[in-house]
């Protein structure tokens, strides 16, 4: 659980680490750690060779892989492992394009077969014009795969009484989308992402929405563990600088929320007293 102090109505999480320390600035999902905080996709590049160098631009010690849409096992075709070394990079299968637990719980079961994967991205989506979740859908499948022994990070609704009921089902990780996946409108309810945070006794991971690197920046200065983007960095015009962008985001984002931000005011204080002057 996260402690808050409540300053002006405005909540402000204590760190609990130092920030001199990068070693310790490190998180943990399902016993696994990781010094980056941003998680990146392989959906949407030119090719494999472009992903790969935005994959090493970005710092990312994490890559989400579409189980039905990438590549990961036809000798006959490129193959993802070919430019991303899964020794050094850690695969996370996830279920873009499922619509119902039935599907979800297949293709991260094909999954683990394939590869040998337990730490996966779960997210059943509702319907395609929105992508939002299917929550009940998304429960079922969270409730089924912890039982078989996956960890699985949810992609969900922001929304605290869900996030929790998911961790109480099984997830290892909290993924609450920021805006719709590939909109690139930036986090839009940072209250209830703040909330999510508050509550959670998993590490939570905004996933879906940012756009550019203030965006990343600001997710991480809610108290997230993390950041999860594809499109942000695939579709700008240049990914390389973009995911280099991105890794400085989240670092800066990051270090101002364990600073504590100032306190916010109504009226001016000078940074120089009045009083006393010639």
């Amino acid at each position: 659980m996260r402690c808050w102090a409540d300053t002006d109505r405005e909540m402000t999480e204590m760190p609990k680490i130092s920030p001199d320390s990068a070693a310790a600035d490190s998180w943990e999902v399902a016993g696994r750690r990781f010094t980056s905080r941003l998680i990146v996709g392989t959906g949407k590049y030119k090719d494999f060779e472009q992903n790969a160098a935005a994959v090493e631009a970005s710092g990312a010690e994490i890559v989400t892989v579409a189980v039905r849409r990438v590549n990961i096992s036809d000798p006959n075709q490129p193959v993802l492992m070919d430019y991303i070394d899964p020794k050094k990079i850690t695969y996370l299968p996830n279920t873009a394009g499922c619509f119902t637990a039935d599907d979800a719980i297949r293709t991260l079961r094909l999954a683990r077969e394939a590869g040998g994967w337990d730490l996966v991205k779960l997210e059943v989506l509702g319907e395609a014009r929105t992508l939002y979740p299917d929550m009940r859908e998304t429960l079922k499948a969270t409730e089924v795969l912890a039982k078989e022994g996956f960890k699985p990070m949810v992609y969900c609704v922001d929304d605290p009484i869900a996030a929790k009921q998911l961790e109480e089902a099984g997830a290892v990780a909290i993924m609450p989308l920021g805006a719709p996946i590939g909109s690139g409108l930036g986090i839009q309810n940072k209250v209830t992402i703040r909330l999510i945070v508050e509550g959670a006794s998993v590490p939570v991971l905004v996933d879906a929405g940012v756009g550019t690197a203030s965006e990343a920046a600001q997710a991480m200065e809610l108290g997230c563990d993390g950041v999860l983007m594809n499109t942000a960095i695939a579709e700008a015009k240049d990914p390389i600088r973009m995911a280099r962008a991105m890794k400085h985001a989240v670092l800066a984002g990051r270090n101002a929320y364990l600073a504590g931000r100032m306190q916010q005011r109504k009226y001016a204080d000078p940074s120089s007293p009045l009083a006393g002057l010639i």
